[in-house]
């Protein structure tokens, strides 16, 4: 079934009934469709309203972001009773972030609803993710908060997660800074500023983490990637404290 026009059109509009796709997807069926065409539309389609608002998903996702982390945390914290803040924090994270929200927007089929221009570059970009906390964000508006924890705890978190499988995941601290910087909107870059011949195992790299030009962290190792790592490490542990 069609739903929207191709993505990448500047003004794409709705094939079908978006009332009857959310019941399809989730089971139910919309009171206000508005908010969730407004949950869809990627600030590159943006409409503006007389006095200059922006009309995009952007204060959706704020809230639907807000929303999703609290319902995580609740539902994190009562089906582990015996761990300690860190692995609540790190599981937590794991499932709200950019990565695993873009995975879930095409498992359910969200990434078909969304507008945006063809320059914004759906792929590798937060816009999947971004849409989902913004849906959510939509259906707490039109559905009030329990409505909204029971949606995600029985449809996207026991239907669409391996709890199992993120436990055990490595982390990759680097692709968290980047999805971090995206959401945040900060400037990161790394930047190599040493380098020794050590005998017999080889260059050792000293990496630098800079985040808006100021140094978050540092990095040693025998490989450029995993001094990059390093340094991610050290600064995540930061930003999460």
């Amino acid at each position: 079934m069609r739903i929207f026009s191709r993505i990448g059109r500047k003004h794409a509009t709705p094939d079908n009934n978006l009332s009857e796709v959310v019941r399809n997807i989730f089971g139910y069926s919309p009171k206000n469709v508005a908010i969730y065409e407004l949950a869809f539309r990627h600030k590159s389609v943006a409409t503006f309203t007389q006095n200059g608002f922006k009309h995009s998903n952007e204060r959706l996702e704020y809230l639907g972001d807000a929303v999703l982390g609290s319902v995580v945390a609740d539902f994190l914290f009562k089906k582990f009773p015996f761990k300690g803040e860190g692995f609540l924090t790190e599981m937590r994270s794991r499932i709200v972030s950019r990565s695993n929200l873009n995975l879930l927007s095409r498992k359910l089929g969200l990434d078909k609803l969304v507008q945006a221009s063809k320059e914004s570059g759906i792929n590798g970009t937060s816009i999947l993710g971004d849409a989902f906390e913004a849906f959510i964000g939509a259906v707490y508006l039109d559905k009030g908060y329990e409505f909204t924890r029971d949606l995600i705890i029985q449809h996207i978190i026991q239907t669409h997660l391996d709890i199992e499988d993120l436990m055990v995941r490595e982390i990759n601290f680097k692709s968290k800074i980047i999805e971090w910087a995206q959401k945040e909107k900060k400037d990161i870059n790394y930047q190599v500023v040493d380098e020794k011949e050590n005998g017999k195992k080889g260059r050792l790299y000293t990496i630098e983490l800079l985040i808006e030009g100021h140094v978050a962290g540092f990095g040693q190792d025998y490989s450029i990637k995993r001094a990059e790592q390093h340094a991610s490490r050290q600064a995540w542990e930061q930003l999460t404290k």
